[in-house]
């Protein structure tokens, strides 16, 4: 079929035409963006609840819904959407790298035949495509989680960022410019963990619920197969995660960090605060992480498709 398929329709070696790699990483941010646009505040609840009773036993926080209608009562509803800004840039970024490259590995080692890449291929595309965009994305999350965490704090101890900008800005002028790439490893392993989990869980789902004859290629097979994806994720990254947004968000006491490093917090919230509380805002996250990764890839899915029915069938 390929062979003899129209010069418009096939590449090289016979294979589709796909979509230029500038359009694959400007798809990935937009898909992004448009998601966390729905979840911001399942981001904000989740940050909360991850820096909640910190070096203690007690919780500031009893459930997500308690977090949530704490946070409303005490900022409003303009509250809830704390930090949507750097959401926005952290996915511009980040995202915007990390499927970008995904999506052009993932298919340069597509067979001619259309065959995809194995699991395990699919896990390692997925984690350096996630390590390479947490790289570029760091900065934003970092603004990102201090305009989250800002609320929480008495009136004279807040950074009162007005926007990712002037927290970048603010950032560099304070506490230089190496502040912005802060905890940027526990980012990147982080980002290695929810690709290899969450990229490859999906086309791994997708490729399955396919198979089973059962679903075709659309808008619920996507859903499915995200939900699937979101979970495995948050079990496997949340850990990771607590180490991230507790560096980011410290302060030096005496000249000197709160942590020295990603052990160093894993070994205090152990400590301090028991084990399970590496698992601290378990429900938020999923509840972030499943509906932005069902998102993401259904916008994601569409925007492709609408190019390829566009500019390259016929």
């Amino acid at each position: 079929m390929a062979a003899t398929a129209s010069p418009g329709a096939s590449g090289v070696n016979g294979k589709p035409r796909t979509s230029p790699k500038s359009v694959k990483f400007l798809f990935g941010g937009l898909a992004g963006m448009g998601a966390t646009v729905f979840v911001q505040p399942l981001d904000l609840v989740k940050n909360r609840m991850q820096l909640s009773g910190e070096g203690a036993k007690t919780r500031e926080y009893k459930t997500s819904f308690h977090a949530l209608t704490s946070i409303l009562r005490a900022e409003g509803l303009r509250g809830i959407y704390t930090g949507l800004s750097a959401g926005l840039l952290r996915q511009a970024t980040y995202t915007t790298t990390r499927l970008g490259i995904y999506t052009v590995l993932f298919e340069r080692l597509t067979g001619a035949d259309g065959t995809p890449p194995g699991f395990l291929l699919k896990a390692l595309i997925g984690m350096t495509a996630g390590a390479t965009g947490a790289f570029v994305g760091t900065p934003a999350e970092v603004a990102l989680i201090r305009m989250t965490a800002d609320g929480r704090l008495p009136a004279d101890q807040r950074r009162g960022y007005k926007n990712v900008f002037n927290a970048l800005i603010r950032i560099v002028r304070e506490e230089g410019v190496p502040t912005l790439w802060r905890g940027c490893i526990p980012t990147m392993a982080r980002a290695v963990v929810v690709n290899a989990a969450q990229l490859a869980s999906y086309s791994q789902s997708k490729q399955f619920l396919l198979d089973s004859g059962y679903f075709s290629d659309n808008i619920l097979c996507h859903f499915c197969a995200s939900m699937i994806s979101g979970l495995v994720t948050t079990a496997a990254s949340m850990p990771v995660d607590i180490v991230k947004t507790r560096i980011q968000n410290m302060r030096m006491i005496d000249g000197k960090p709160e942590y020295k490093n990603g052990l160093d917090v894993l070994v205090k919230v152990v400590r301090y605060e028991g084990f399970f509380s590496l698992w601290k805002g378990f429900t938020p996250y999923y509840a972030r992480l499943g509906p932005h990764t069902v998102l993401t890839f259904i916008f994601l899915e569409q925007m492709n498709k609408a190019y390829k029915r566009l500019f390259l069938s016929g």
